[in-house]
């Protein structure tokens, strides 16, 4: 699956689980994306839910923005460093995140950032659209 098919799909989902909360107030549709709430009432948002397992070590981890904003990528790659294809970044340069470099492409690794899964964060960026929350990303 490509970036963008991923993307694609997500955005779905989140607009799905969106259509059933229009009576929540933003702090209760926040609550509602707590990882624990999720993998009780949308077990088919995350593969990770069926096992009970986190994506990042962290109290409470909020799949409000499961993908970041600050997330850059380009199916077809955003540049070449040397021979090796750059196919996504992080936009902020997280001291958390890290890259992934094969022999011929380099992506960007998340799984030491938390930046979008807390909440403090989530509230500052929230939209009810999830699309135009990460509309820079591609």
């Amino acid at each position: 699956m490509t970036y963008s098919e991923w993307f694609q799909n997500h955005g779905a989902k989140h607009q799905a689980i969106m259509k059933k909360l229009q009576h929540f107030s933003e702090k209760e549709v926040i609550q509602y994306f707590r990882f624990e709430n999720m993998v009780k009432e949308e077990p088919d948002f995350c593969p990770l839910y069926k096992e009970n397992k986190k994506c990042h070590d962290i109290d409470i981890l909020n799949c409000y923005l499961c993908a970041c904003p600050n997330f850059r990528f380009d199916d077809e790659g955003l540049e070449k460093e040397e021979e090796k294809t750059l196919f996504s970044l992080c936009n902020i340069d997280s001291k958390n995140g890290s890259r992934y470099i094969s022999d011929d492409a380099i992506h960007q690794n998340c799984s030491g950032c938390l930046v979008p899964h807390q909440e403090a964060y989530i509230k500052k960026v929230f939209s009810r659209n999830w699309f135009e929350i990460m509309q820079d990303v591609q």
